[in-house]
Formats: structure tokens, sequence, C-alpha cells
């Protein structure tokens, strides 16, 4: 099977295990889901979700706003997806870390005498 020259950058950069994830689902899906999927994998974090998850929120609002259990499922993915997005990812977690890092490392040069 041929794969494009993207796909096969991104499984380099990824490693052995998310290799044979990547090759698991990539093979099991139409063209244009692979298409999708290769898009998909570049996204980082849950914005355009939690968007979508407001507008259909509001669509079944407007439609269906006696159905109670709907409102009340699109109310807990929209609440669980928020609160996913504001965990903080390994990755993100080094960054801030490294980030307070060099800021304590600038501040400290500041405070600390020029003679020391």
């Amino acid at each position: 099977m041929v794969r494009s020259e993207h796909l096969r950058k991104w499984i380099r950069q990824k490693g052995t295990r998310r290799v044979s994830q990547k090759m698991f689902y990539h093979d099991g899906l139409s063209k244009a889901e692979r298409v999708d999927l290769e898009r998909a994998a570049e996204v980082e974090d849950l914005d355009e979700e939690i968007a979508v998850l407001r507008v259909r929120l509001k669509t079944a609002l407007k439609e269906r706003p006696e159905d109670y259990a709907l409102l009340v499922r699109g109310i807990g993915m929209l609440t669980r997806a928020v609160a996913t997005q504001y965990r903080l990812s390994p990755r993100a977690s080094k960054d801030l870390a490294d980030s307070l890092g060099d800021l304590l490392g600038r501040f400290g040069d500041l405070v600390t005498p020029a003679d020391r």
C-alpha cells in the first residue's frame, strides 16, 4: 500500500510504538479518512472539538428544548472536554517547568550583585 510522504515523515518522527498504532488504524480507513487522519494527528488541543460541542448544544437547545436528557448529556460532554483540555500533558508540564526555571534563573541574575 502506498502512503503519502507526510505520513511517512510523521511515522518516522513518532517512534516504533506509535508507528504500529498508526499503521493499524491507517490500513482500516478509506482514502478520504486517511487524509483526515493525517490532519487530525497534527491537532494538539481540543479547541475545535469544544467549539463544535457548543454549537451542537446550542442547536439542541433551540430545536429540542424539552429533551432534558439530551441537554444534560451535551453539557456533560462539554464539561468533560473543557476539563480535559485544561489538564496539562506531560510535554506541556515539562515546557511549563522549563519556562519557570528560566524565569527563576533570570530573576536570580537580577537580584544577585554583579560582583559575585
